[in-house]
């Protein structure tokens, strides 16, 4: 399976508990300051820690941590589209 990249993460200190699972699964790109809360090392990192990245913004108790997803196209209107007011559907 080919790792894709994660384009940006964002950390919420003001959330953060503290758990520290992020940094026991992606300590290249997390670390805990002396108060325990989350920081981040890298807000873009290397493609093969992105599956570690995910799994630690899925075991954030807190949701402290969250992901932009890799810019992509918008297909949300693929196939179709909008239809003026002023055309008649009939």
């Amino acid at each position: 399976m080919t790792e894709a990249a994660v384009a940006r993460i964002r950390v919420d200190r003001d959330r953060c508990c503290g758990s520290g699972n992020c940094v026991v699964t992606a300590p290249e790109v997390f670390d805990q300051d002396d108060d325990g809360l989350v920081v981040l090392r890298r807000a873009e990192p290397a493609p093969d820690a992105a599956d570690r990245v995910r799994q630690a913004a899925d075991l954030c108790p807190s949701g402290a941590i969250s992901l932009d997803p890799p810019s992509r196209p918008d297909h949300s209107t693929f196939g179709s589209s909008p239809v003026p007011e002023t055309w008649s559907t009939s």
